[in-house]
């Protein structure tokens, strides 16, 4: 049996915001971007990740959809507004065709479905910041 080679990347200087509210859910993505060396930012809902793209320089944003305060749709249209470079990939539990439509009617570059698998995480942030790099 041939070993699974896993893909490392260098995420060193990137500050990534994971807008959770699930706290199980934050520390799994949390964990996954400390071991690529992404620097890690939280907020709890759409509300908090809107005063951080405020306030602080961010390369890219997990944008739960199904949170409190302010949903991911709303915060995505409204970070878009101010900051439209800022890549959002919507991390959501729904699995229907519309509701990726949705998420990129609101703003969303890019959308995975939860359970995350992280290979395919990976590969969705590793393409945004090459897409963002030129």
């Amino acid at each position: 049996m041939i070993p699974f080679e896993e893909k490392e990347y260098d995420w060193q200087g990137k500050r990534i915001l994971i807008a959770e509210d699930e706290e199980i859910n934050y520390f799994f993505l949390e964990t996954l971007l400390l071991k690529q060396g992404a620097e890690v930012l939280h907020a709890w809902n759409g509300r908090q990740a809107i005063d951080f793209i405020q306030n602080q320089e961010v390369d890219l944003i997990l944008m739960d959809i199904k949170m409190p305060i302010m949903d991911g749709y709303e915060a995505t249209r409204k970070i878009k507004k101010v900051k439209p470079a800022i890549p959002i990939i919507a991390q959501t539990a729904y699995a229907l065709g519309n509701d990726e439509i949705k998420c990129v009617e609101a703003g969303c570059d890019e959308h995975i479905v939860k359970p995350i698998r992280k290979n395919l995480l990976y590969s969705i942030i590793e393409r945004q910041f090459q897409m963002a790099a030129g």
